[in-house]
């Protein structure tokens, strides 16, 4: 959950980086992707009524 996690500092380098990619780009996609695996688990339990609490969730634990 992402009440479950401290702060997050977001640092934002207006220059680019070469090594990264040819753009230079950087993305935040780390910083979307905190709530992701609870949301995913959360979705799970409420169709199925079964709590996963190891990743990665397999078809396997359901049986």
């Amino acid at each position: 959950m992402n009440a479950d996690i401290g702060s997050i500092d977001v640092g934002f380098i207006d220059r680019p980086d070469p090594l990264i990619n040819a753009l230079g780009a950087k993305g935040l996609g780390e910083v979307a992707m905190t709530g992701c695996a609870g949301a995913i688990a959360n979705a799970i339990h409420h169709a199925t009524g079964k709590r996963l609490r190891e990743m990665p969730f397999r078809i396997e634990d359901l049986l």
